[in-house]
């Protein structure tokens, strides 16, 4: 990061602070400027150094000098950004045969009316009819070996690559898009290029149609990367759960078989001692995004220096004791129990979009399911303690087990305030719920992938700093994800408010509103007569009214800003490197830019060496 490449007299902190964006995605007008602008990118990019990815703070530093010194106006950064980027990802992706790289087109780009093409579940099935310039870009894309996808921002992008099928994005998106989308696969440094439409209006809508040529025709060239990713890493943490890693680390003792479709095991054929373990290992391979067990992956790796991020990370991955392994999927296993746990309790519906286990199979059956996920993941330690040395994994199972107790301690206050005719709640009562319930996870994962490596008590206090500062933002952001509807797991707006669920936005909506609002907001929370959906806008109306949402962002900043400081003083670089990433990435919000430090009085010759410093060396 810059900030942490700078001198000591120089090194600022990195800041974290919510910005809107909507000004900052204008186009330069004529062909002949975006021309200009981009041959400025081409230049600076080759100075940049190779090994380590630009971030978004850097990128926007850089961009920013562009601006000023060609005197454009501020609104062209988030365009001028998506360029400095593309330039610098020319060579990596160049690394990477066609056949291993995915396409990406709008369905904007197709003439609206007229259209023969309709949609499957990967997007647009488009036909090659003349009548659109899509067409022609993807006869050129197919006809290299390019894998294609006409679709709008989809989610599908990132699951494709993390799966294996591709390893490079290059792809035609708006401005909105390319900031909600791309920047989380830049992030874990995939290679990606993209040319932005000339406008975001999603109707027949234009694009400067040789640069998106000249980006699919970039040529192969047969060597291997510089840049570090942590592709591989996250790929790795996904092949865990995957039926033939399953069966090699975690070989079902009873009978019945790991399966891709978990919905496809036949319970009937397997004996009533058998359905525990295939139920818990089902749901232990179902969903989530892995990011646990790739904490504790991409630790060791930092800390071991095993290269997994580096060209040869599948190699580096490949060569990871089969005890790193066990202890990352044991991570995702207490998380899987917490999961069973907390839906009974909360009685959802849901979960990775299909019905909940005590749904499913009854109340008692989910508990015991959850029961035996928690045996599960000690097991998963204990059973390599001579590879990994038993001094190795008491450490870890004491550390996971104070890590569980405080995990059941705040979810044991959660429940004994939902059940309380007494709803009065502080902030600081709030985070200190969330400070356990959520921060433990990210700590034990933290601390495994630490302690595999060896001796780590050096770390122990910063990590609990960290995963506390991080958890507790996470949590804050939950909860107003509540208020926009999460489409993964709970499908209500205000679900948390409908449960009597204790919040930050709660107490922060009774310590802002006077007596008489406060009693209002009780009885809205509490059994009514008034349907849920005015039950719901007058309590969103209450919340604005105390300012929560302002409030709520105002504390994730400082939590954020808070892990920040500690990852400022971490050491190696890799692992400062990976809690960067881990705060970008956990505490994402779409649509935000974080405003870095200015560098407009300094020359590129002077910025470079900040930005690349091993380069100018």
């Amino acid at each position: 990061m810059i900030t942490n490449t700078l001198t000591e007299n120089q090194a600022p902190k990195r800041r974290s602070r919510r910005r809107k964006t909507a000004h900052l995605k204008m186009v330069p007008s004529t062909k002949q400027l975006r021309e200009e602008l981009r041959q400025i990118c081409r230049d600076v990019v080759a100075g940049m150094r190779r090994d380590i990815p630009p971030t978004k703070d850097e990128l926007e530093v850089l961009c920013r000098k562009i601006l000023s010194d060609t005197g454009q106006p501020e609104g062209f950064l988030g365009w001028i950004m998506v360029v400095l980027s593309s330039e610098y990802w020319m060579d990596p992706i160049k690394t990477i045969p066609p056949h291993r790289r995915l396409f990406l087109l709008p369905h904007c780009l197709k003439h609206s009316e007229g259209c023969p093409a309709d949609y499957d579940e990967f997007g647009l099935a488009c036909k090659t009819c003349g009548a659109c310039s899509i067409a022609d870009f993807r006869a050129t894309a197919e006809e290299m070996g390019y894998k294609v996808l006409v679709a709008e921002g989809s989610p599908i992008v990132l699951k494709i690559i993390v799966s294996g099928h591709v390893d490079a994005i290059v792809g035609v998106a708006c401005l909105n898009v390319l900031e909600k989308a791309i920047d989380k696969i830049l992030l874990a440094g995939i290679p990606c290029m993209a040319v932005p439409l000339l406008s975001s209006d999603c109707r027949n809508t234009s694009v400067d149609e040789d640069w998106v040529d000249q980006m699919v025709r970039v040529p192969h060239e047969d060597k291997k990367t510089e840049t570090r990713s942590y592709l591989h890493l996250m790929r790795a943490a996904k092949q865990l759960f995957e039926p033939a890693s399953m069966e090699r680390l975690i070989p079902r003792l009873r009978g019945g078989s790991a399966t891709a479709n978990a919905a496809e095991q036949d319970l009937s054929n397997l004996s009533p001692i058998a359905a525990t373990e295939a139920i818990a290992q089902d749901f232990l391979a179902a969903g989530g995004k892995h990011s646990r067990p790739f904490i504790t992956m991409a630790v060791y790796d930092a800390i071991s220096n095993s290269g997994a991020t580096l060209a040869d990370g599948p190699a580096a991955v490949e060569g990871f004791p089969d005890s790193v392994r066990r202890t990352a999927m044991s991570i995702e296993t207490f998380h899987k129990a917490s999961l069973v746990h907390d839906d009974i309790e909360d009685n959802d519906a849901y979960r990775y979009g299909v019905e909940t286990l005590h749904r499913k199979h009854g109340v008692s059956s989910a508990i015991n399911v959850g029961d035996y996920l928690i045996g599960l993941g000690y097991r998963l330690v204990s059973q390599d303690r001579n590879e990994m040395g038993a001094e190795t994994a008491a450490d870890i199972l004491d550390y996971m087990a104070d890590a569980h107790m405080r995990l059941s301690e705040g979810q044991g206050a959660e429940l004994i305030w939902r059940d309380s005719s007494d709803k009065q709640l502080k902030p600081i009562d709030a985070l200190k719920v969330y400070a356990l319930k959520t921060a433990p996870a990210f700590e034990s994962a933290f601390y495994c992938g630490l302690r595999l490596a060896g001796p780590c008590q050096e770390y122990v206090q910063p990590v609990k700093q960290f995963s506390r500062n991080l958890g507790v933002a996470f949590q804050i952001l939950n909860d107003l994800k509540d208020w926009d509807t999460d489409t993964d797991n709970k499908n209500t707006v205000g679900s948390d408010l409908l449960g009597g669920r204790p919040t930050l936005l709660w107490a922060l909506a009774l310590e802002g509103l006077n007596t008489e609002q406060r009693e209002e907001l009780m009885g809205l929370a509490g059994p009514s007569e008034l349907p849920i959906q005015k039950r719901l806008q007058r309590a969103r109306h209450l919340y604005f009214e105390a300012s929560v949402f302002e409030k709520a962002y105002k504390l994730v900043e400082k939590h954020q800003q808070r892990a920040e400081e500690v990852a400022d003083e971490i050491s190696p670089d890799e692992l400062r490197r990976l809690m960067y990433y881990l705060v970008d990435t956990v505490l994402d919000r779409a649509g935000e830019v974080k405003p870095t430090i200015e560098f407009n009085d300094l020359s590129y010759s002077e910025i470079l060496p900040i930005v690349a410093p091993e380069s100018h060396s």
